[in-house]
């Protein structure tokens, strides 16, 4: 590995917690090079004093680094349903909720999460742990800036009170930052707390082979307290809720006997 890029790998991890060095050298390498190019430098040395004195190259730089799939409010329609249906039940039963959102990739879910329940409480009392597999995407996570593309489906009124924007990029304010708790965490090898009111895990399980949904169904399921709701992906749906002690509640939530 040249010198410039080991140099440069140290002072972004420094500046963003972003390791590069876990990720495959040529490949990563040869995107940043071409990067920089473009923008007439010629080296990294010179690039990371870019990223370093510039917030729109910063952003820039973590935006071309993860190949970012999430977005806010992913299939709007059932965050409706969280907002006008689940949410009023759970707040019904106690006013502090305790809340995972389990592989929260690069934080839009855990934070879509804190402004769909800023409705119903001050954010002072929201309170959600994010958990992931990938130390990289938590540290994008917890810089809280994105591409305008991640927010097509925030509500107007939402982007103006807890977004603010800088060029095409997208802050979360820090009121709504303050709601979230970020941790690394591995679903299959590692136990999980109990006594949740509710834990969103979306579009992720598909990834997962048959034997492994079904350890960690049953292991959702155990960490929820009785009434509780587990919020899957749109693909993700549980044909035998019952086996876990489930009732579908609407679709995608499953409601814990």
């Amino acid at each position: 590995m040249s010198q410039d890029y080991q140099e440069f790998i140290i002072h972004i991890k420094k500046l963003t917690g972003i390791d590069l060095s876990l990720y495959k050298e040529a490949q990563m390498k040869r995107r940043l090079t071409s990067l920089y190019e473009k923008k007439g430098f010629k080296s990294f040395k010179e690039y990371f004093r870019e990223i370093q004195n510039n917030k729109a190259s910063l952003n820039e730089f973590l935006d071309r680094m993860t190949i970012n799939v999430s977005e806010f409010y992913r299939n709007a329609k059932r965050w409706e349903v969280l907002e006008n249906k689940i949410f009023p039940r759970l707040i019904s039963g106690s006013r502090r909720l305790k809340i995972w959102s389990a592989a929260c990739s690069t934080g839009e879910e855990p934070y879509t999460i804190a402004m769909v329940l800023s409705k119903y409480l001050p954010t002072s009392q929201i309170s959600i742990l994010a958990t992931d597999i990938d130390e990289n995407v938590i540290a994008r996570a917890k810089m809280a800036v994105y591409h305008e593309r991640s927010l097509n489906e925030v509500p107007e009124a939402i982007k103006k009170k807890y977004f603010t924007k800088e060029g095409e990029y997208y802050k979360v304010t820090d009121e709504i930052k303050r709601t979230v708790t970020f941790k690394k965490h591995n679903l299959l090898s590692e136990p999980f707390e109990s006594g949740y009111d509710l834990i969103v895990c979306r579009n992720v399980l598909i990834y997962f082979t048959e034997e492994a949904k079904d350890l960690l169904y049953q292991k959702f399921s155990n960490s929820l307290k009785s009434g509780g709701v587990f919020f899957v992906g749109s693909t993700e749906q549980i044909f035998n809720p019952q086996q876990y002690s489930f009732e579908t509640e609407d679709t995608f939530f499953y409601k814990k006997k």
